[in-house]
């Protein structure tokens, strides 16, 4: 009996047989993915902050972008020309009366103009109110202290400074100043003349931060 042949190596055998193949075939099926890389789904909470996010630029460009419009972030565009309507002069009544009623103005001297017997002087047919307007812009500015005679009866009080002066505790403009004045000035009966702002500013540069005045002192003025 002769002995089984040997395979010759000089003759290429088959890399791989039928059975091996359909066997790597079931490995590689049968393989778990590789969980190496640490691989998850985006969390849903940011997925829906992100498209939030998203939702809100495009409302608000919606809403600002000005159709981006280059002028809308022009810089150097010079502002008041083209057709913007002009600007409206305030009237000084108006603004007055504004001031006066929002103010310490109509607590103490009422809305009547009428005052407090005794403690707050009138402001209607008042000879200081309808008189020299130096002496009621000083008043207005610095304040006023001690007694004071109006239309023959004397009251005594301290009224606070409303100027931008030292010790103010309201820092009106000279507009605001020049505003109520003319408002009392011209309310109640009164028919005395407008005070303007340039002659408010002219007795608060000339008395600076005056101290209060006295009734005696502001009639020694002209």
């Amino acid at each position: 009996m002769s002995a089984p042949l040997q395979p010759d190596p000089r003759i290429d055998q088959a890399a791989v047989t039928d059975e091996s193949l359909i066997a790597a075939h079931e490995k590689l099926l049968g393989k778990q993915p590789d969980e190496k890389g640490h691989y998850r789904l985006l969390p849903l909470n940011v997925l829906f902050f992100l498209s939030a996010l998203i939702m809100f630029g495009g409302t608000y460009l919606g809403r600002y972008a000005g159709y981006f419009d280059p002028r809308v972030y022009n810089e150097n565009m010079k502002h008041g020309g083209g057709d913007g309507a002009p600007a409206v002069a305030v009237d000084p009544v108006v603004l007055g009366r504004k001031l006066f009623n929002n103010a310490a103005c109509n607590t103490c001297h009422q809305a009547t103009g009428l005052g407090v017997p005794g403690a707050i002087p009138p402001l209607v047919n008042s000879e200081w109110v309808n008189g020299s307007e130096e002496r009621l812009i000083r008043i207005v500015l610095h304040g006023l202290q001690g007694p004071i005679k109006v239309a023959g009866t004397e009251y005594n009080s301290a009224m606070p400074a409303f100027g931008r002066v030292a010790g103010s505790g309201f820092n009106w403009t000279d507009e605001k100043v020049a505003a109520v004045l003319t408002y009392i000035r011209q309310e109640w009966g009164n028919k005395a003349g407008p005070i303007t702002p340039e002659k408010v500013a002219e007795i608060r540069t000339k008395e600076a931060d005056h101290k209060p005045w006295l009734a005696a002192d502001l009639e020694k003025l002209p």
